[in-house]
């Protein structure tokens, strides 16, 4: 136990902010490949891929650090496919009794004639503070585009609080990050998806990933990808359809601090 709680202690700057930063945590698409992959919309991530839903979904994540239950993060989530536009809502709780985040959000997006999907999010963050036995918390926004390029290409672009807001609380304050992330989708094959990003946090390095997916009748998709943040992360992942069920399992591996595995389980009506 002593162990686990010098580790978490060692690294929670490193995953709290992972949470936050949705470009890097809470996405089924491979290496975090999620800004322009139009196919999966996540909370959270960017609000314009709700504009693309058809159907009204409910899902349910899980994403479990170095196979260590105080570093994981469970997300529910519920998209809301309407005639006008679409709305997303997402609830997101990292950490154990001691230190714990959430993140709540509401979004709001649409499709454009197929040619491009606009998406708003408004969410709150709050933090467990264990010397003041309380909760601080702020409004954070969130915009973000899908832009139909061509029949086999299109750009994504998200901004996860662009206004630098940050946790304030009687003697300090807690800086949110402030993410700006980019990518394209490009179909060699109508099976073969291959997807690029770059995020960009003000206060960190920049994170560069791909992924490719295949899929097989939409029945079956294997991913394959690969991701640069401070480390070179390799990523490996399966989803599955099955009447109105879809699920997917990522996994990662961190040359220092081992593996995370990701899973998630959708309902589509």
């Amino acid at each position: 136990m002593k162990k686990i709680f010098i580790l978490f202690f060692a690294i929670i700057p490193l995953v709290s902010a992972a949470q936050l930063e949705n470009s890097i945590s809470g996405s089924s698409s491979i290496a975090e490949t999620s800004v322009s992959d139009a196919r999966q919309w996540s909370a959270f991530h960017n609000p314009a891929n709700l504009g693309y839903l058809t159907k009204t979904e409910f899902g349910a994540i899980f994403e479990n650090r170095f196979f260590i239950k105080e570093l994981s993060t469970k997300i529910a989530q519920a998209g809301i496919a309407t005639s006008k536009v679409n709305v997303g809502i997402g609830v997101s709780h990292f950490g154990y009794s001691i230190y714990h985040d959430i993140l709540a959000g509401v979004a709001l997006a649409r499709d454009f004639s197929g040619k491009f999907a606009l998406g708003v999010s408004l969410n709150y963050f709050a933090s467990y503070f264990v010397q003041e036995n309380r909760y601080r918390g702020a409004v954070l926004g969130q915009i973000g585009a899908n832009i139909k390029i061509s029949d086999r290409m299109n750009v994504g672009f998200n901004a996860f609080n662009p206004f630098l807001t940050n946790v304030k609380t009687e003697t300090s304050v807690k800086k949110l990050p402030s993410v700006y992330s980019l990518g394209t989708r490009y179909f060699f094959a109508k099976s073969v998806a291959w997807r690029t990003q770059i995020d960009k946090e003000l206060n960190a390095n920049y994170r560069f990933a791909t992924g490719f997916d295949y899929y097989l009748k939409d029945i079956f998709s294997l991913k394959l990808g690969i991701y640069g943040y401070d480390y070179l992360i390799s990523c490996l992942g399966v989803g599955f359809c099955f009447s109105n069920f879809h699920f997917d399992l990522n996994a990662e591996m961190h040359p220092q601090l081992g593996i995370n595995t990701f899973a998630m389980l959708k309902y589509k009506l």
